[in-house]
């Protein structure tokens, strides 16, 4: 009698183990409701007088009142921080939508990112020297936009307390100090950059002042990279807190730094054991749970997490755990992009990303486990989004608008703009339309729109 083939039956048994470890990161539309409606009541404490000091999600002021008109002219300079990379830009406005830009990038060193005060903003300065000897741009009265993309109290446009430090920075000396000031010194220590004045913005309020410049109903600002983070068009007469300053304009962009909803313990009810163990093991245990859950500084590691337990429970890669595997953020968000961007049934990327980890032995059932964790867990992000946007759509409550939408996360990862569209659709009132637009040039223009728009007022 001809022995019986079980392989068939071992592939669908591991794959309901994978899919069952995975069931916790699958909610339903109920749970996203409520997460919408939590979000509200987190930005309305943000926005209030006695609440905000408790509150997780705190809505701050950025002093932008409005979006820029279109008839911004002029050389303008950015500089944008805020993963492992920075970036300078120089934007020349000619007017009518019209605009040329160059730009370079800058890898952040890893031990910058906990150096001194002093080192990391002379090292931001040396960027800007750089970029500006590079271009002929020495001769130059500029103005500089500043997208600093990390909590972010501002007194003024041109004045910005660090909150804390995320997204693995932790540079001592800075927190409860203005950053324009740091930026100012470490310029004028070097005395060969002709900057007139500094603006300073989050990179959300950066895309959404991009998106503003091109789109009159753009209202949202979102952006889904190394960390997430939300801003929107609110009437000042429901900002409370800053009532008696808060009154030149009936609108003012409020960052609501959306990363860090959750820190209160109000999310704990849908956060999986792995949410726990990522937090537990980053940078700063306890704040920015929500965008622990979303960006892409932790979705690889949410993703290793999962694996590793698969591999626990025998259900992949025969249950051998190598060291690799058990890494901390061994595998990258870039990982999950690159396998999810593979045509269905072809695991050449999978099978090189399993090697990196140290298996060379990854079995087609092992691969199509592996993509569907990656899904499942990019799913749940763009949902989590959406959840939040669809709070703020209903806020602003125009029949129509634009979010303007940024990030290597929205840019780069296959179907995340669909799969945010699509949740979004079914959390918004039937009656509130709007569109998703990727904002162009992203934070960067918008910092050099800003500068514009604030020199052009002030002259």
């Amino acid at each position: 009698m001809p022995k019986q083939d079980f392989s068939q039956y071992v592939i669908e048994a591991n794959c309901r183990i994978v899919k069952d470890i995975c069931k916790p990161f699958i909610l339903n539309d109920d749970i996203y409701m409520r997460i919408k409606d939590l979000f509200l009541l987190e930005v309305k404490k943000g926005l209030g007088k006695y609440t905000h000091k408790n509150a997780s999600v705190k809505c701050f002021m950025t002093f932008v009142e409005k979006m820029p008109s279109g008839c911004e002219r002029g050389k303008f300079l950015a500089l944008e921080l805020g993963g492992d990379v920075c970036r300078v830009l120089c934007i020349n406005l000619q007017g009518d939508e019209d605009f040329k830009v160059d730009w370079q990038n800058f890898d952040i060193p890893i031990n910058i990112k906990e150096d001194t005060a002093r080192h990391f903003f002379d090292f931001l300065a040396k960027c800007l020297s750089d970029f500006v000897n590079k271009y002929d741009l020495q001769y130059d009265e500029l103005s500089l936009g500043f997208t600093f993309a990390f909590p972010l109290k501002q007194i003024g446009i041109n004045k910005g307390i660090l909150v804390t430090w995320t997204k693995g920075y932790n540079v001592p000396g800075v927190v409860g100090n203005d950053v324009i000031d740091l930026l100012q010194q470490a310029i004028d220590r070097r005395g060969d950059i002709p900057i007139k004045e500094i603006v300073i913005l989050n990179n959300t309020t950066g895309t959404l002042i991009s998106c503003g410049w091109k789109y009159r109903e753009a209202k949202i600002g979102v952006v889904i990279s190394t960390g997430c983070n939300m801003c929107y068009l609110e009437k000042t007469k429901h900002i409370h807190l800053f009532k008696n300053v808060a009154n030149r304009s009936p609108t003012m962009v409020i960052n609501c730094e959306s990363g860090a909803f959750g820190n209160d313990g109000i999310l704990d009810f849908m956060r999986t054991s792995i949410d726990f163990t990522v937090d537990k093991n980053s940078t700063h245990p306890g704040k920015q749970i929500f965008e622990k859950m979303v960006a892409g500084l932790y979705l690889g590691e949410i993703v290793r997490l999962t694996v590793l337990e698969c591999i626990n429970a025998g259900a992949m890669l025969k249950g051998i755990v190598t060291n690799e595997i058990l890494t901390p953020m061994t595998f990258k968000t870039l990982d999950m992009t690159q396998i999810e961007a593979e045509q269905e049934n072809n695991f050449i990327v999978a099978r090189k990303i399993f090697k990196k980890l140290g298996y060379t032995e990854a079995t087609n059932g092992d691969c199509e486990n592996l993509r569907y964790i990656c899904a499942t867990i990019s799913t749940r992000s763009a949902n989590l989004v959406a959840a939040c946007l669809a709070c703020l759509v209903e806020r602003i409550g125009d029949p129509y608008l634009i979010i303007g939408a940024d990030g290597s996360v929205y840019r780069s990862y296959p179907n995340y703009p669909t799969l945010l569209s699509y949740r979004l659709r079914k959390l918004v009132r039937p009656e509130c339309k709007f569109d998703v637009v990727q904002a162009e040039d992203g934070s960067g223009r918008g910092a050099a729109l800003l500068a514009a728009s604030t020199r052009k007022r002030r002259n």
